[in-house]
């Protein structure tokens, strides 16, 4: 009798986790746009929290003169040295191979009037600086995520 007992405490703890762990993904809506300025500048989250960023390019410049990405690295990350060797990585969407190992998670580059997404669990408590790695734009294209 004990051993039903402890199996149905084991399968009602395992279903509430199952059950936490499908929780739909919150959604954040970022626009990037021909002044290169993202709209939102800090971002709030909760360690473990499920997040999927959708990132729409409200421009309409063409995307090889005023393309955008959304990029989030973790914490430590020297961004100009990030930014500075992302540059030249037009085929990697603007992401240094060599810094790759520094990127959470990533929207790729979007022409005008286009939207992409990408959803992560955020890792860990910190600060986590997000920027669009375009050419020139990481400067005024930056905000950051704030993991708690």
């Amino acid at each position: 009798m004990k051993f039903l007992a402890s199996l149905s405490l084991l399968t009602a703890l395992l279903a509430g986790t199952v059950l936490r762990a499908a929780e739909p993904a919150r959604t954040i809506e970022i626009t990037a746009n021909d002044q290169m300025k993202f709209n939102l500048a800090k971002i709030e989250a909760k360690v473990g929290e499920t997040i999927k960023v959708v990132l729409k390019n409200v421009g309409t410049l063409p995307k090889e003169a005023m393309g955008h990405n959304w990029v989030l690295l973790k914490p430590g990350t020297d961004l100009n040295a990030f930014a500075q060797a992302s540059m030249t990585a037009k085929d990697a969407e603007y992401i240094a191979p060599a810094h790759k190992d520094k990127v959470v998670a990533f929207v790729k580059v979007l022409g005008p009037k286009q939207t992409g997404e990408v959803t992560f669990t955020v890792p860990a408590a910190g600060e986590y600086t997000y920027v669009c790695s375009f050419p020139g734009h990481y400067m005024l294209m930056k905000g950051t995520l704030v993991a708690k």
